[in-house]
């Protein structure tokens, strides 16, 4: 089996973004692909278009979780759109459908799909993006949120804890 076959990374970021993002998103998408791995990410703007722009040019699967009850606002580049109507509560649908998740810079919404992900146990790698730290919740470990500088790192991170997580090791 190829490496990364079978495996489901989501991408997370803003809506809207710089290009300088927008490059290390579709970067980050196109490694995906490149691991044979399914790319989910939110179907809209910014980091979630230039992720799937990137997957879809390496004929990676992508895969849209729209807020909306429709495709009227999906991007261009992705081939399953999978209709809502939740607004930001798809972000769990995101979040769990993904075996890691990769969160590129990011607002609010992109803090809520980490934030979820590390309450349910579903590894996240940080690039350019929030940094965590609470008093209230015990660490968390470097299996469960990895902070990274490059689109290569985060993939062979996202590939290597979503493989973990497929076969039941640590997460």
């Amino acid at each position: 089996m190829r490496e990364g076959t079978g495996l489901r990374i989501g991408v997370m970021g803003a809506g809207e973004c710089s290009q300088e993002i927008y490059a290390l998103a579709e970067e980050t998408g196109r490694l995906i692909a490149r691991h044979h791995a399914v790319l989910i990410c939110g179907g809209r703007g910014g980091v979630m278009e230039a992720a799937a722009k990137g997957a879809k040019s390496e004929g990676g699967l992508t895969i849209g979780i729209l807020p909306e009850a429709d495709t009227s606002r999906m991007n261009p580049y992705i081939e399953v759109p999978i209709v809502t109507g939740m607004g930001n509560a798809r972000n769990v649908i995101n979040v769990l459908s993904s075996q890691a998740v990769i969160a590129i810079s990011g607002g609010f919404g992109t803090l809520s799909e980490v934030a979820i992900a590390l309450k349910c146990g579903v590894p996240v790698v940080g690039l350019r993006t929030w940094q965590l730290a609470s008093e209230l919740e015990p660490a968390v470990g470097p299996d469960l949120l990895q902070l990274v500088q490059t689109p290569e790192e985060a993939v062979t991170q996202a590939i290597r804890l979503a493989g973990l997580r497929q076969r039941g090791g640590p997460s």
